[in-house]
Formats: C-alpha cells, sequence, structure tokens
C-alpha cells in the first residue's frame, strides 16, 4: 500500500489584508496623478492660462498668478515663463554694395503677461524660435542693406540698431510679444575692407585735428587784429581831443606840482616850449 505523506499546515493568508493593500496602491496612484493633475503651483516669475477639454476650451482672458491653485485633472493649466530673458543671434547679412557682413546681436524679450492666453491661442509656448527670432533676422537684413559698410562700422551705428529695435517692436508686440532692447554686439567686415575703413577713419581723425589747430590760430589771429584796431582807434581819439590849450594847461599843472618839491629851483614862466613854464634846477 502506497503510504500517504503528512499533511503540512500553511498560514492562511487574511483576504482582507490583500484587499486593503490593494485598495491602498489604487489610492496611491490616484493621489500622484492628483498631485500633478490637480495641485499645481505656479513658480515666481511665471503666470497660467487654462485650457477646459470639455468646458469652452481655452480661457484667454483669464490669468492665474504664482501661487497654489486646484485644477481639475481633465483641464490643464499651461505655464508662460513672463521674466525678461536674453537672446543672441548671429547672421550674415548682404550692405548696400552687396558685400557680406557678419553681425552678432542680443536682445531682451518677454511675452505679455496679461495677454499670454492670446498668445497661447495664436503662436504657443515656442514663439520665441517662430516669432521673436525670425522677426530680428528679417529686421536686421531690412536696415543693414539700406546702409554702406563703413556706416555700419563707424558713424550710423547706434541709428541702424535703433531702426531694427523699431521695427522688430512692431511686428512682435502684434503678437504679444515684447522686445525690451536690440543691440548690435559685433560687426565683422573682410578684412581688405576692415583695414581701409580703420585708415580712412584715421585720415578723417588728423584731417580733424589739423582743421582744429587751424581754426584755433585764425581765432587768435582775429583776437590780435581786434585788440590792435582798438588801441589804434583809442589813439586816433585821443589826439583828436588834445589841443595846444589842454597841453598847456596839463603842462602848467606838471609844472605847479613839481615846484611844490623841497629841492630848490627857478621857475621861468613862458620859457618853455609853447610858452609852457621852465624850470632850472640848483645845479
Amino acid at each position: 500500500m502506497a503510504q500517504r505523506r503528512p499533511e503540512v499546515n500553511l498560514p492562511k493568508v487574511n483576504g482582507n489584508i490583500v484587499k486593503y493593500f490593494i485598495y491602498f496602491v489604487i489610492a496611491m496612484i490616484i493621489f500622484s496623478l492628483l498631485t500633478t493633475t490637480t495641485f499645481i503651483t505656479i513658480p515666481p516669475g511665471h503666470k497660467g492660462v487654462k485650457f477646459k477639454k470639455f468646458g469652452g476650451g481655452l480661457e484667454k482672458d483669464k490669468i492665474y498668478d504664482q501661487g497654489f491653485h486646484i485644477v481639475a485633472p481633465w483641464n490643464d493649466l499651461i505655464q508662460y515663463d513672463v521674466k525678461v530673458k536674453e537672446g543672441d543671434a548671429e547672421m550674415s547679412v548682404l550692405s548696400k554694395n552687396g558685400l557680406s557682413i557678419d553681425v552678432q546681436l542680443s536682445y531682451r524679450y518677454q511675452p505679455l503677461a496679461e495677454s499670454i492666453g492670446y498668445l497661447h491661442d495664436e503662436v504657443g509656448i515656442n514663439y520665441l524660435q517662430q516669432i521673436v527670432t525670425p522677426e530680428i533676422r528679417s529686421a536686421t537684413r531690412e536696415v543693414i542693406g539700406k546702409y554702406l559698410p563703413e556706416e555700419l562700422y563707424s558713424t550710423q551705428r547706434e541709428a541702424i540698431q535703433d531702426e531694427i529695435f523699431q521695427r522688430t517692436f512692431e511686428s512682435v508686440s502684434k503678437k504679444y510679444i515684447n522686445i525690451d532692447a536690440i543691440l548690435i554686439r559685433s560687426v565683422e567686415l573682410p578684412p581688405n575692407l576692415k583695414g581701409a575703413i580703420e585708415q580712412k577713419l584715421q585720415e578723417e581723425q588728423m584731417s580733424f585735428q589739423y582743421e582744429f589747430k587751424l581754426d584755433r590760430e585764425r581765432k587768435e589771429a582775429e583776437r590780435k587784429i581786434i585788440e590792435a584796431q582798438a588801441k589804434a582807434d583809442a589813439n586816433q581819439i585821443l589826439n583828436a581831443s588834445l589841443t595846444d590849450k589842454i597841453l598847456q594847461d596839463k603842462g602848467i599843472e606838471a609844472t605847479l606840482e613839481l615846484a611844490k618839491s623841497p629841492n630848490s629851483k627857478v621857475v621861468i614862466v613862458g620859457g618853455g616850449d609853447a610858452g609852457l613854464p621852465l624850470i632850472l634846477g640848483n645845479q
């Protein structure tokens, strides 16, 4: 006869524990989903706009500020960084005379905070690549194409920079984006042209200094002429006002003053030229 194996008594698992464990796992999954889709915190420098999948779509005019927000899990809260950010662009453009110029630009931009609903509806989160960069490149090519290389390199650089900014600002503002500034960081010309322009600028500077020196000397000569003419006019007026009678009176006054000195002397009235007194000393 076959021998029966001894029965082994295994501990029975409590069915309630398994059930509670499954409930716990499901609750954790739901909580995790709610944490990322329902309990949302908008950080500083950001704003949000809500998209309702089953209730009218994008709320363009309602902007959510930074802080904690509760959003239904079937809705989306799209966040935008509204701080001022800096970008740069490098490009080759043609000048007025057809020469290629390498230009480096830097710019500051940001979305209009109260219009991010319209920005998201018409452009989207990638507004930098879709709007800002293409508009800056287009404006730069149009503006620089009206100037000669030496104007961009020296005299008209600031005016060119301002014109690029104005053109870009007008175009991107229509898409709810603000451009704070556009700056030309560097301009690279062909080496031969760069050397010729620098030499020309140096010669112009030397010519300016020479003209300044000539102008200064010319003014000094004019000053001396005016001073000499003033002295001549004064002498002419003085000579015209002196008569023989006035000279005699002045001579008498001077003689009387000399006669008051303690030195012994003889005064002969009418003994000098033109009837002036003649003074003889004690020698």
